[in-house]
């Protein structure tokens, strides 16, 4: 039986380089989280739950104007961007 593991697609990074790139694992944590596991998720990949909230928020901001939106949406990518880094810098230097 095929499952969603089976169509993600390869670091290219990775495979060329072998070293992991800043969105390394967000593919198998969204996997993760369809799956139920959700502390496995986060560990796979810490920015994928504020990412989550970030896209929802840019999604339902096209729908229905949020009051504000443009601000939450850069706070809320600021707080991506730091996330991100962070995470990189801690599974590659530490």
């Amino acid at each position: 039986m095929e499952g969603l593991e089976d169509y993600m697609l390869p670091c290219l990074n990775k495979k060329l380089f072998n070293v992991e790139c800043m969105g390394c694992g967000l593919q198998r944590s969204v996997a993760l989280i369809f799956q139920g596991e959700f502390t496995d998720a986060f560990y796979m990949y810490p920015a994928v739950y504020t990412l989550i909230l970030f896209f929802g928020v840019i999604i339902l901001n096209a729908i229905k104007k949020i009051k504000h939106a443009n601000k939450i949406i850069i706070i809320l990518a600021l707080i991506n961007t730091a996330v991100i880094i962070t995470s990189f810098v801690i599974k590659t230097f530490l």
